[in-house]
């Protein structure tokens, strides 16, 4: 009964309730668009391909479930989030990016422009790529030029406008907009997975179901707790007034930091000697061929090898990502330029390595954390046999964090609208 008080509440409020019927609005356009095919492709030779293989199944996670439709927006947001993990890591190299993305408002949204065209070549790139992955895989036919022309344009096409949708829900609609395109791509598919499972339901298989839910509902408890979870490290600022008086603050260091960039960046790279193996284990040389096919074979989604270099690269990222986040050394000059001191720690060098000593730790929590729920398919489809892919821990992580950040801008809403109204009474 609270919960339709609450959500009448919200559509009582007139700019919120557009913000939301907006998001909905782009939702519907999203998923009419992922359903429109690029033409030449063998759609169910693509879905047992993809069924095959975890890799290409976290993909088409990313690319919000386009993927295994070859649809105009099969690459998804996958060149935008490239594009713009690429520029955060030039701001690492190049001081006049870094001092750009210090202006605020107008610097950040140049560096938004320079992102967006990043994602142009990295698309055709990417584009290109695919389609000689689906050749070798006998999805996809040889094709005259400019039939490769046409199909590279329009898969660059569906990601700019794919991009562009993503950043008006950002603008005009509720949430961050690259997240909510990924969560509606997720969510998207639920139903599809849910009929699948039911489909070859046996009775036999009633206890792995069980534990595949308990599973379920454990990692969601989680991914929550670790999403909000906080290490509040105490800030004071002295004030010189008649009486000398302090005031206290805190700066949220968060547990899990980086979110789901990490996995991201895994993927990435566990995914180059796969492809690898996938293009020359044709080779008519004998020798490269081996080598091609003793690669995949290590390389393999269910084998030790991979989940085991998978979760260590996810936690490198994870704590490379989070050193670029949380800027030691410029948080302990603001605060010493601010006035603001850690009790117990001296300004400057100390404060910063103070910052550095709880960031490490809290970051190494987070940082397995992430490495469990990136392997976690494999550690679920060990213990219950159950493939179905409602136990993808990334594809959890993606929606129950889009959830929280959505409901708490909601709230932020209505706690404005409240406020609002009892200014005017008064």
């Amino acid at each position: 009964m609270d919960y339709l008080k609450s959500l009448s509440k919200i559509f009582k409020v007139k700019d919120l309730r557009k913000k939301i019927l907006f998001s909905l609005f782009i939702f519907l356009i999203f998923r009419l668009f992922a359903h429109v095919p690029v033409p030449g492709v063998d759609i169910q030779s693509l879905k047992r391909l993809f069924e095959q293989s975890q890799l290409l199944s976290l993909l088409d996670l990313f690319s919000g479930g386009t993927l295994a439709n070859f649809s105009v927006m099969s690459l998804g947001l996958n060149p935008y989030i490239n594009a713009s993990i690429i520029m955060q890591l030039l701001q690492l190299v190049f001081p006049k990016l870094e001092e750009l993305a210090k202006e605020g408002e107008q610097g950040r949204e140049k560096i938004n422009q320079y992102t967006r065209y990043l994602t142009v070549p990295l698309t055709i790139i990417q584009a290109f790529g695919m389609y000689i992955l689906l050749r070798n895989s006998n999805i996809i036919s040889q094709v005259s030029p400019l039939t490769l022309l046409s199909i590279v344009a329009s898969m660059t096409a569906g990601t700019i406008l794919l991009m562009w949708l993503g950043e008006l829900i950002s603008e005009k609609g509720i949430g961050n907009g690259i997240s909510m395109v990924i969560f509606a791509g997720i969510v998207g598919r639920l139903p599809i997975s849910l009929a699948q499972t039911i489909s070859v339901f046996d009775p036999s298989q009633l206890r792995n179901i069980i534990i595949f839910v308990v599973m379920a509902v454990v990692v969601i408890v989680s991914i929550v707790v670790v999403t909000e979870g906080r290490r509040p490290i105490q800030i004071q600022y002295a004030r010189r007034q008649t009486i000398a008086t302090s005031v206290t603050s805190y700066i949220p260091l968060r547990v899990n930091q980086a979110g789901v960039i990490p996995i991201i960046f895994a993927v990435s790279l566990i995914l180059l000697p796969a492809t690898f193996g996938k293009f020359f284990e044709t080779s008519p040389n004998i020798t490269i061929a081996a080598f091609a096919q003793n690669i995949q074979r290590l390389f393999d989604p269910t084998g030790i090898f991979y989940n085991l270099s998978y979760f260590l690269l996810v936690v490198a990222f994870t704590y490379f990502y989070t050193t670029v986040a949380f800027n030691t050394k410029q948080i302990s000059e603001m605060l010493m330029k601010q006035g603001g001191f850690i009790p117990g720690i001296r300004p400057g060098s100390p404060t910063k390595s103070f910052l550095n000593y709880v960031s490490l730790r809290v970051t190494l929590f987070g940082a397995i954390f992430l490495g469990l729920i990136a392997v976690l398919p494999s550690i679920g489809q060990g213990l219950t046999g159950v493939t179905t892919l409602l136990i993808g821990g990334t594809g959890l992580l993606i929606v129950v964090s889009v959830v929280l950040e959505t409901t708490k801008q909601i709230e932020s809403h209505l706690v404005m609208k409240d406020y609002d109204t009892f200014l005017k009474r008064r």
